[in-house]
């Protein structure tokens, strides 16, 4: 993987690239003021609507905004549609795999995967062991993180299917760009998202075989980093936001407290892990759970989406074999690629990654948000003899990967607009059929240089636009 950085809006001669002419034309007529004038704007409408994340373990404060950016990144709708059937593809392949995990194991019986992997993963769940979902769908709402390398090619950096976040900010951060720039999409067609909502309740409520189950979605409370997106959602659906006491089990049916008495929950959106899900089943300290939803879930009287069990398949020692497992369920090629990874579990793979710290990205295996890595290049020695110590100990926590070199797009900075390094996370909804909303969240990397575009690391967002050829 070359150490060349793709540019979005520019080709390699310095050319503005097709899909991004109509916004480079607009670029050049707006005076630099009205773009400063409209971003202050921008982070005040923001602030009043409270869109913000929070940040653990940091002493400024934990509430903060995420950085919104007014330049967006662009896509051409044909290169689109390859991106979003990789997507799909990608998810409906996982989802056999936790079905086929939870029952027949066809996958480890035929060497593909070895057991060990994920029979000992912590994600495993036993309790989930043949049970049987409708349409056997474990991970109902998906975040497939991607990157492009410096020669354009997509690469899927990792699955998210225990609780993705981040739609909000793809949904406000366009309303935010139609209000501030209404001009830039009447000059060209840009594909709606704004039916992400009504998407999302379709497939919570054809999660139920019930023909109109109730649904809500399920917090862990207001000091959660996603809070703000938990009730951006309920809203945004018209559907009840709770928290665990809000709701109780009887006879293997969940309740939820109202003033007009016990109202029937027939599906959960949860956004809070399986450990603190049922104080009865899993960690028995958790204020945050419901006591007894696990025996209404496996009683089949109430969905949880995503299902529990579904963070194996998200782990990151797996996600070398979801290219395997595509052509084992589906029998077809994947259509997006893994990056290469190297197992540290595995000694002959360790021993290269030890060998070449400086120049690698580690990662934790269950690690999120930019937690817990190492970014070999941008580390100092002190950092990577540290790591390489953790390495020798815990082998199995982790997977190396090569340096990507992210594309980057045009980010308007304090010194003017210069190119910042960016992902994309499209999310993927499974239920009746498996659709996809056109763009996703696209996070920057702020820092000149940096690789990292976590929000808790100091990365904003982008209003990512997919533009009709």
């Amino acid at each position: 993987m070359s150490q060349i950085f793709f540019d979005e809006m520019y080709d390699p001669n310095g050319q503005v690239r097709p899909h991004y002419r109509e916004f480079a034309r607009w670029l050049a007529e707006t005076p630099e003021e009205t773009l400063a004038q409209r971003r202050r704007e921008a982070d005040l409408l923001f602030h009043r609507a409270g869109i913000t994340f929070t940040l653990y373990g940091d002493e400024q404060g934990t509430e903060r905004l995420i950085p919104f950016d007014i330049i967006p990144r662009s896509i051409p709708a044909s290169e689109w549609w390859v991106v979003e059937k990789g997507c799909i593809q990608r998810v409906k392949a996982l989802n056999l795999f936790l079905a086929d995990l939870y029952h027949d194991q066809r996958i480890i019986k035929a060497g593909v995967i070895p057991a060990d992997q994920v029979l000992a993963n912590e994600q495993y769940q036993l309790a989930m062991q043949g049970l049987d979902l409708h349409r056997g769908i474990y991970s109902h709402i998906s975040g497939v993180d991607l990157v492009r390398d410096g020669d354009g090619t997509f690469y899927v950096l990792e699955d998210n299917l225990r609780t993705p976040s981040g739609v909000s900010y793809m949904l406000e951060d366009r309303k935010m760009m139609m209000r501030l720039f209404p001009e830039l999409f009447s000059a060209q067609r840009v594909l709606p998202i704004d039916h992400y909502p009504n998407l999302l309740l379709d497939t919570l409520k054809s999660s139920s075989p019930l023909d109109n189950p109730s649904v809500v979605v399920m917090t862990p409370g207001r000091f959660n980093s996603a809070y703000f997106e938990h009730a951006f959602l309920a809203r945004e659906m018209g559907v009840e936001l709770v928290e665990g006491a809000d709701m109780f089990v009887r006879d293997d049916k969940v309740f939820m407290r109202t003033t007009d008495g016990p109202q029937p929950v027939d599906v959960i959106y949860r956004r809070l892990d399986d450990a603190f899900l049922d104080p009865l089943a899993f960690n028995p300290d958790s204020m945050l759970g419901v006591p007894g939803l696990l025996s209404a879930y496996r009683a089949g009287n109430v969905v949880l989406a995503n299902a529990i069990g579904t963070g194996v398949a998200d782990d990151k020692s797996v996600y070398p074999f979801v290219t395997d497992m595509i052509r084992f369920y589906l029998d077809e090629e994947p259509i997006l690629k893994n990056v290469p990874t190297w197992q540290c579990r595995k000694p002959e793979e360790l021993s290269h990654v030890l060998a070449h710290l400086p120049e690698l990205v580690v990662k934790e295996t269950q690690g999120s948000g930019g937690y817990g890595m190492l970014v070999g290049p941008a580390a100092t020695r002190e950092e990577i003899d540290t790591f390489r110590a953790r390495l020798k100990a815990k082998p199995h926590a982790y997977i190396a990967q090569p340096t990507l070199s992210l594309s980057t797009c045009p980010t308007f900075v304090e010194s003017g607009i210069a190119p910042r390094h960016i992902d994309l996370r499209p999310f993927v909804l499974s239920g009746r059929e498996t659709r996809v909303v056109p763009g996703g969240l696209t996070r920057v990397a702020l820092r000149e240089g940096s690789l990292v575009v976590n929000s808790s690391q100091g990365g904003g967002t982008k209003d990512t636009w997919v533009v009709e050829d």
